[in-house]
């Protein structure tokens, strides 16, 4: 194959969220095998404070979030001892215990990038903070990164896909050419309601922000799993067909967020379809950095900065607005 048409070929960009203490210490190493198996780019987000995961039982007030739990099951994928971090037992530091861990990703060759400082707290908490909050809170987290990995972090995922103005505002302070905190609309199948989604810049307080959104286009493995779609039921038995009929033709660039803590441990024979599948349907399995440079010069849209829901998913997320 020549290098042009290695360039040519469309994007399945995976960006790997890693939200807690057990998911770093054993998901992301599974994770770091099973693509350099597959000779696949991707990204790795860390949490890179404490593990709070326990604190997240204050959720089960909001609509959706029994459902989700039923469905998932969060005790089987997390561990009981994770969800008692924060709560009844201390919420390990995950950037200063697992630092070692995180170098490793770098070292095998991964984009590596920042996903939160307390993904709980965050998660719950930005979206009605103001900037003096959300900027402590990043900028723990980017200090944190340049410890750990002896350099500033490139690049941003929103855990949750929760933010605000001023987090996307310290994106440009912070330099970050690109970022995935988003998502883009879906139709309740997981298939993608506007084809248009995808890189996109954010317009937000009368100013146009100059870092790119890498949206998120597919849906999760725990948004889809348990979900009755068109009278099938997706279980770990169909769900990769599921994703791959979404991804079929492979005729645009598309990212997928993973997470270590489902794909990276007991989800990982699903992983392993995809990622077999991905690469017969034509794709090259790429970093959110490589997705970057194949869009950074073209003329993208300025979409809105903007909330709404996703299938499967409680609460309101950043989802990709309409162009201006």
């Amino acid at each position: 194959m020549t290098e042009t048409t290695h360039h040519q070929r469309p994007l399945l960009t995976l960006k790997i969220d890693v939200d807690t203490y057990r998911g770093t210490r054993l998901g992301v190493p599974n994770l770091v095998r099973m693509l350099g198996a597959h000779r696949a780019g991707a990204t790795f987000l860390f949490s890179l404070g404490p593990d709070h995961t326990g604190r997240a039982m204050k959720r089960a007030f909001k609509p959706g979030f029994f459902g989700k739990v039923a469905r998932t099951s969060v005790l089987e994928h997390y561990g009981l001892k994770t969800l008692l971090y924060g709560v009844l037992l201390p919420g390990p530091d995950i950037g200063e215990q697992c630092a070692a861990e995180l170098r490793a990703v770098r070292d095998a060759g991964f984009e590596c990038g920042i996903h939160t400082w307390d993904h709980v707290l965050w998660q719950d908490d930005v979206a009605a903070r103001g900037a003096a909050w959300t900027l402590a809170m990043m900028r723990k987290a980017a200090a944190r990164y340049a410890a750990v990995f002896g350099a500033a972090a490139a690049t941003h995922g929103a855990a949750g896909w929760q933010m605000n103005g001023a987090a996307f505002g310290e994106h440009d302070s912070a330099g970050y050419r690109y970022a995935s905190d988003g998502r883009a609309p879906l139709r309740q199948d997981g298939a993608l309601l506007d084809a248009a989604s995808g890189p996109h810049r954010l317009a937000d307080a009368g100013r146009v922000l100059a870092c790119v959104q890498l949206p998120t286009t597919l849906p999760t493995l725990d948004e889809l799993l348990g979900r009755d779609i068109d009278g099938v039921t997706i279980t770990p038995a169909n769900i990769a067909a599921h994703l791959l009929k979404l991804t079929a033709g492979a005729e645009r660039d598309h990212v997928y967020t993973l997470h270590a803590e489902l794909e990276g441990q007991k989800l990982a024979p699903i992983f392993e379809q995809l990622l077999v599948g991905w690469k017969e349907q034509g794709y090259r399995l790429a970093s959110m950095a490589d997705y970057y440079d194949k869009v950074k010069d073209q003329a993208l849209p300025v979409c809105p900065l903007s909330w709404g829901e996703v299938p499967g998913r409680s609460g309101q997320l950043i989802v990709q607005g309409k162009a201006r």
